[in-house]
């Protein structure tokens, strides 16, 4: 009997354990010098100063949004050299809304709920599953203060569109909404030749277990600009200035600012400084190569829809997404080939949670029945993607 080809899998350098049990054995467990130079080794990565690692990525999508509730001098770089005053931005009011794609994990939308903040959906765009740009344009309103974007499997979203949507936004209401990409499964994933990540918008990262680069658990907040920055490094830690703030050995001075405990930890970060050495060429390397494989490979089979690719988006393929025709069907039979599929996410509005955002959402109604993601990852070889397109080219 084959082995079941799995659609997640962990992956774990082999000198992940050593570097962990150095840090164990040194006494110095919390946030520390292997934080700093994880934090540096991505600082290079995105081409940005300002990265500050978390304990999760949904705790990354809470400072993200939290570090916007308060007017800062930083807002006119922020957003493209407008000029701001107070009178334009005093910082995200709660009841404010924030657009979001229901078409994710709960970890994107659920943080702005918990900031006090109202959801506004967006319809996907059936073509790539991502937000569509046209429908998110359509609901921007005064009380819009901020855009959630999801890179749906590590495939970008056209951020030249959403800058023009932001100037749009300023035009007819005198601001610009925030931008915060969700780049849980677009780490490696490029626009316009550079790394997601790295284009002026807050993004957060994830590195919980079955992603690209993991650290056990954790993630990373990547800002565009010093003031948020230094907000964030205080706020992920209670507010407090671990490198100046200290009174005596234990009591801190005072806290201008309160903030939470979000912070990485030393052995979560010495595992990922190890899994960053490998990640590109024994993990991203092949999630690439076989996604391009199905691209190829999965063209005209009757029953099945392959998402669009546009060569200014380069995807890191966390997950390769298509849409099939008799859904029930098509699990059924992968599950007797020994191929585990899922759709991945549930989408987010139907939970009761969020039932007083409800919306009309046609596209997203129209394609999640159709939703599919097969195995595409570092675990995948070349006999398996083929004896996976077979499988599909057969037909359910």
């Amino acid at each position: 009997m084959r082995t079941p080809i799995q659609l997640f899998k962990v992956y774990m350098s082999k000198t992940a354990k050593d570097a962990a049990g150095r840090v164990l054995d040194s006494g110095y467990i919390g946030q520390g010098p292997r934080v700093e130079e994880f934090e540096a080794l991505l600082r290079e990565r995105f081409k940005n100063d300002y990265v500050a690692t978390t304990n999760s990525g949904t705790s990354a999508e809470h400072l993200a949004i939290h570090l916007l509730k308060k007017p800062y001098d930083g807002m006119k770089q922020l957003y493209g050299g407008v000029a701001f005053t107070e009178s334009h931005w005093k910082g995200i009011k709660d009841g404010e809304e924030v657009l979001a794609t229901p078409l994710t994990c709960t970890a994107s939308n659920f943080p702005i709920l918990a900031n006090n903040l109202r959801i506004k959906w967006v319809d996907i765009d059936p073509k790539t599953v991502n937000m569509d740009l046209d429908d998110l344009a359509r609901k921007i309103t005064p009380t819009t203060k901020a855009i959630m974007l999801v890179h749906w499997g590590g495939y970008p979203n056209d951020l030249d569109r959403v800058k023009e949507i932001q100037n749009q936004a300023y035009h007819n209401f005198g601001f610009k909404p925030a931008v915060i990409e969700d780049s849980a499964h677009a780490f490696g994933s490029m626009f316009n030749g550079q790394p997601i990540g790295s284009h002026g918008n807050m993004n957060t990262f994830t590195f919980q277990a079955i992603k690209h680069l993991t650290t056990v658990d954790g993630g990373a907040l990547v800002l565009p600009h010093e003031e948020l920055y230094r907000r964030a490094k205080l706020i992920r830690w209670y507010g407090i200035n671990r490198e100046t703030n200290k009174k005596d050995f234990r009591c801190e001075a005072d806290i201008p600012e309160w903030g939470f405990k979000f912070h990485m930890n030393d052995v979560n970060a010495a595992i990922g400084i190890e899994n960053l050495k490998e990640v590109d060429e024994n993990v991203i390397k092949i999630h690439r190569s076989n996604g391009k494989y199905y691209d190829e490979n999965l063209k005209n089979i009757p029953g099945l829809t392959l998402l669009d690719r546009d060569p200014r988006m380069d995807s890191v393929f966390w997950i390769y997404s298509m849409l099939v025709d008799n859904k029930q069907g098509f699990m059924d039979y992968m599950k007797e080939c020994g191929i585990i599929v899922s759709q991945v996410h549930e989408r987010n509005d139907i939970h009761s949670c969020v039932r007083e955002f409800k919306t009309l959402l046609p596209n997203l109604d129209r394609i999640t029945p159709r939703l599919i993601s097969i195995p595409v990852g570092w675990w995948v070889t070349e006999e398996d993607r083929e004896y996976i397109v077979d499988c599909i080219k057969k037909g359910w």
